[in-house]
């Protein structure tokens, strides 16, 4: 793994559980960490919907270092220069335990 390549730092995010003011357990959005990664985009296409809609449909795979990025899991989200990523899946290359690549969407809206 070349650490040269990884010059994005990502937000990492989830929800947190929290006491409200009504004693009540509720959720809330909270940064779980900071790393380093490279960001990679894959596909791309556009989809025609209704009224002359054009919908986007991006992914990217991001690559971060496996120690550093073991506690993301795939209900949490990526936020990299104000763009939002919700994870599809996490894969371990030959599970070798040097990187993780992240499988994301990038949600437009």
């Amino acid at each position: 793994m070349n650490a040269g390549k990884m010059r994005g730092k990502i937000s990492v995010w989830g929800k947190e559980e929290y006491k409200n003011d009504l004693k009540e357990n509720d959720y809330r959005d909270a940064l779980k960490m900071e790393i380093w990664a490279e960001i990679i985009p894959q596909t791309a296409s556009l989809q025609r919907a209704a009224a002359d809609t054009i919908l986007s449909n991006t992914t990217h795979k991001i690559i971060v270092r496996y120690k550093s990025g073991k506690g993301i899991k795939q209900d949490m989200w990526i936020i990299f220069r104000e763009h939002r990523f919700e994870i599809k899946y996490i894969l371990n290359p030959y599970f070798r335990n040097q990187s993780l690549e992240i499988f994301c969407e990038e949600v437009i809206g």
